[in-house]
């Protein structure tokens, strides 16, 4: 659970350290704006995948589910500095699907997390893997990252690019491939 009480502790002395005098009229509510901020942009702390991914309905067909270009945001838990971009998540069913909304709510629940971007692509195909027990996941991130955009080496446009293999698509070239050329359209 969110401490605003924390944060906005947390942010005077932030200012007051940079040399901001925190009675400023245009910094007065600054802290209590950003605990509302973080309150937004980390909830995904207290949301569970489960949540989403245990709505399934059945299904005959068992072939290839994409859905991509799912946009986020989240927060680099080394420099506290967004990244963002697009996840591609495919699965193929094992007699049941779920809304495709539902795998863009399970991409925010992981992206609204302090987080590395390995780890969260690792954490939304895990969590797709448990729930719908499909016979195989594949997720790929795309994202730029603003501590190397704004600070450090200072290269915006850069993207990093992370894949995870679960289940059918691990061994199976042929659907890895399939999976890349979908992303591309």
């Amino acid at each position: 659970m969110v401490n605003r009480k924390k944060i906005e502790e947390g942010v005077r002395l932030l200012l007051e350290g940079i040399g901001e005098d925190v009675t400023r009229e245009g910094i007065a509510d600054t802290p209590d704006r950003i605990a509302r901020m973080y309150e937004e942009i980390f909830g995904g702390m207290e949301e569970n995948a489960a949540e989403h991914l245990t709505k399934t309905f059945t299904a005959e067909n068992n072939e290839m589910v994409i859905e991509k270009d799912i946009v986020f945001y989240s927060t680099c838990e080394h420099h506290m500095m967004p990244f963002y971009g697009k996840a591609h998540v495919a699965y193929i069913p094992d007699g049941k699907v779920t809304g495709i909304s539902k795998l863009a709510r399970t991409v925010e629940v992981y992206a609204k997390r302090l987080q590395i971007q390995e780890q969260m692509t690792a954490q939304i195909a895990d969590a797709i893997m448990e729930y719908l027990n499909p016979q195989g996941v594949m997720v790929m991130i795309e994202a730029e990252h603003m501590c190397m955009t704004m600070r450090g080496v200072k290269k915006p446009g850069s993207k990093t690019v992370t894949f995870v293999t679960r289940g059918a698509f691990e061994e199976n070239e042929r659907l890895q491939n399939i999976f890349f050329q979908m992303i591309k359209q």
